[in-house]
């Protein structure tokens, strides 16, 4: 199974900034829809941002105002960039991608994960 690689997490105070980064492997061909969600201990995995190959963007309604997602298909790279960073951000954040194998088959991936801790 293809794994996406993360990159960005850490910690920061509330109010700041960070910018998650996914890439595909080269075993990918091409991205098609594609995004990020976050999961806290407990509770379901939810989306925050999802982009698709047309360029339609969906945010979640926490998201919305604070959160850009951007994505480069050259590089098979979405990004996320996070303001305006709150306490309740915190979350492991996952990126997911409908991709294209150069062997041909069509998967839904997933990366292994990247911590976002936001203090008060």
């Amino acid at each position: 199974q293809e794994q996406l690689v993360e990159s960005g997490g850490g910690s920061v105070q509330a109010g700041g900034s960070l910018r998650l980064s996914c890439t595909a492997p080269r075993s990918i061909f091409s991205v098609a829809a594609t995004g990020w969600y976050r999961q806290v201990p407990g509770s379901q995995r939810d989306m925050v941002a999802a982009i698709t190959s047309g360029g339609n963007i969906n945010y979640a309604d926490s998201a919305k105002g604070r959160f850009t997602i951007s994505r480069n298909d050259a590089k098979k790279s979405v990004d996320l960039q996070m303001n305006s960073l709150k306490t309740e951000d915190t979350a492991v954040y996952y990126c997911n991608a409908t991709v294209s194998t150069r062997d041909h088959r069509e998967l839904s991936c997933w990366g292994q994960g990247t911590k976002v801790t936001v203090s008060s």
